[in-house]
């Protein structure tokens, strides 16, 4: 899949949510190294940790970032411009007035943080404004989720598989969702930083 594969870049996307699990944290830093504090909506991003991870994703890609990374924390708001990643051990959930939730329910696909939970909330909420992608991963979760995005009317977008050191996430997602194909970890920070500039462009306008 390329840029001109996704007609619907020019759409105003209200929030963009990220999942993966092994494999994925390399990713991560790759396709959000290019953005900033411009960027024009809230970046959601629910990653498999250890139970032990103790803020150690956050603050490795905050190291790497120039746009603000922080953990989430129960009932906290969905803030463009930042980066906000799920806690270990914790479901993360966003609800109709753009707050965070979290929860401690059962595991989904053996995680918790599980992509599944997250994607399935955030399509309820920001249906067609959604960007929903989807990294590396050695286990299905996200791909229902990708899914449920799609039939609300939001966009997704997998890593191809065959640039993912685990390419079992993708591969159900792209599948289960009915995608034709992948983006490069290259494409999809292209793309990113793409709606980036077309919200600076829109703010001058408005």
């Amino acid at each position: 899949m390329t840029l001109m594969d996704l007609p619907g870049c020019e759409r105003d996307i209200r929030a963009v949510a990220i999942g993966g699990s092994a494999g994925a944290s390399g990713v991560l830093r790759e396709i959000l190294a290019g953005l900033t504090r411009a960027f024009p909506a809230p970046i959601a991003v629910v990653q498999h940790l250890h139970p032990d991870d103790r803020g150690l994703l956050v603050e490795n890609l905050g190291r790497a970032m120039r746009i603000p990374v922080v953990e989430v924390q129960d009932k906290m708001p969905a803030r463009p411009g930042q980066v906000h990643v799920a806690p270990a051990g914790y479901h993360m959930m966003v609800e109709r007035d753009g707050a965070f939730a979290l929860s401690v329910d059962d595991p989904v696909q053996w995680s918790r943080p599980s992509l599944d939970v997250f994607f399935l909330s955030a399509a309820k909420v920001w249906r067609s404004g959604l960007l929903a992608i989807v990294l590396s991963g050695a286990n299905e979760d996200g791909a229902a989720g990708l899914r449920a995005v799609r039939l609300r009317g939001g966009m997704a977008v997998v890593q191809d598989p065959a640039t993912a050191r685990f390419p079992k996430m993708p591969l159900a997602a792209m599948t289960q969702a009915g995608l034709g194909g992948g983006m490069s970890p290259g494409q999809i920070a292209v793309l990113l930083e793409r709606l980036e500039r077309r919200g600076r462009s829109g703010r001058r306008e408005s």
